[in-house]
């Protein structure tokens, strides 16, 4: 993409026109006299770094930095895709890969897919990046449902939202492609939303999701002829949404949350689903980068981990948690226990007997 490799290919470019101008030969040899087998060894790795473009590059304003993941990355020829336990990325339902890209749901009725992340991700600052297209036969609002990005406890759990479980526990970011609150007149759709859910609520289809919603936008991204991108990014427990769907290379701003906190250790996913109304919803590529962030003191007592995802200053009702189920030793000495109990209160009872039975029979001699 130009708007992350710009840098390095200018970098590049000019250490490779150096190289021209001293010849093949009679720059290698000018310097190879000079350094020692060391500092060629750095030289060459920084040369291999500066072509490929793979290292870390800066970011936005101040010290951040990105490293691209790659066990929690997907792009083609998704050779990293299957059921088998070498796998990192599992497909689900009527999910299917394409040469060109993995298909959650074709534009058919009542069909639903995803794609899961094998393994769970531990980063405490992360930004995804997610290339997707949405198409299909139907016109103006006849097609559905959308697709949703997902950074959740549980995977692989199919349901009604979005091809995803209801009261999920994370992160659901989702691309709607059909108003179903028909009195509705202030938005556009498709429509971007996001929701933070610890298990205890309900995705509302009916009204859109409106009731648990952190935010949202009008993106039109349906049937169009160049590249559309989402990127969800998580620092210092800020949640930022932008979208790339204009086909400039620029992200524009979608959703802004302060105070979101997600535990470690969820797992990245997508889904899709259709109902009486369909569309083809793909996926291209996802791209997941560790943010490396300086924080203080203070900001580290703040963003400590959390157990539960949580937003401040939005309340949510809070889950009870179930009773584990006993263990077959703890079985036994309830049990027990009870019987001895059970035994010891009817000797008790039989001693009681007897005496007032002898006081009784006193009186009557």
């Amino acid at each position: 993409m130009a708007w992350r490799t710009g840098r390095a290919f200018n970098e590049g470019t000019a250490v490779g026109k150096m190289a021209v101008a001293l010849g093949p030969s009679g720059w290698w040899q000018r310097w190879r006299r000079r350094l020692s087998a060391r500092e060629v060894s750095r030289m060459l790795l920084l040369l291999l770094l500066l072509g490929s473009g793979q290292g870390p590059r800066q970011v936005g304003a101040g010290q951040t930095f990105e490293y691209l993941k790659r066990e929690h990355s997907l792009s083609k020829p998704y050779q990293g895709v299957g059921t088998s336990s070498s796998s990192l990325w599992n497909l689900m339902g009527n999910a299917m890969v394409m040469t060109q890209y993995i298909r959650l749901t074709p534009d058919m009725q009542s069909k639903q897919g995803a794609l899961w992340n094998r393994v769970p991700c531990f980063l405490r600052d992360w930004e995804l990046q997610v290339h997707f297209r949405i198409h299909g036969q139907g016109k103006k609002n006849l097609h559905g449902d959308g697709l949703a990005i997902w950074y959740t406890k549980d995977r692989m759990q199919p349901g009604p939202v979005f091809g995803n479980m209801d009261k999920f526990v994370g992160l659901g970011v989702f691309v709607d492609t059909y108003p179903n609150e028909e009195k509705q007149q202030e938005r556009v759709f498709p429509y971007i939303s996001a929701m933070v859910n610890n298990g205890s609520l309900s995705y509302d289809h009916e009204r859109d999701g409106r009731p648990t919603e952190l935010g949202g936008c009008t993106a039109i991204v349906r049937n169009l002829h160049y590249d559309t991108f989402l990127v969800i990014r998580y620092v210092k427990r800020h949640l930022t949404i932008m979208m790339d769907i204009d086909g400039k290379h620029e992200w524009r701003d979608c959703i802004e949350v302060p105070g979101v906190r997600l535990p470690r250790g969820y797992y990245f996913g997508t889904s899709s689903i259709t109902g009486d109304l369909s569309d083809n919803h793909d996926v291209i590529s996802l791209k997941l980068f560790e943010l490396t962030v300086e924080r203080t003191p203070e900001e580290e007592k703040l963003h400590r981990d959390v157990f539960l995802p949580s937003v401040d200053n939005m309340k949510l009702p809070e889950m009870t948690a179930p009773l584990p189920p006993l263990s077959g030793l703890a079985l036994f000495l309830i049990v027990f226990f009870s019987l001895v109990f059970s035994v010891f209160a009817i000797v008790i009872g039989i001693i009681l007997y007897n005496k007032w039975q002898d006081q009784s029979r006193k009186r009557f001699y």
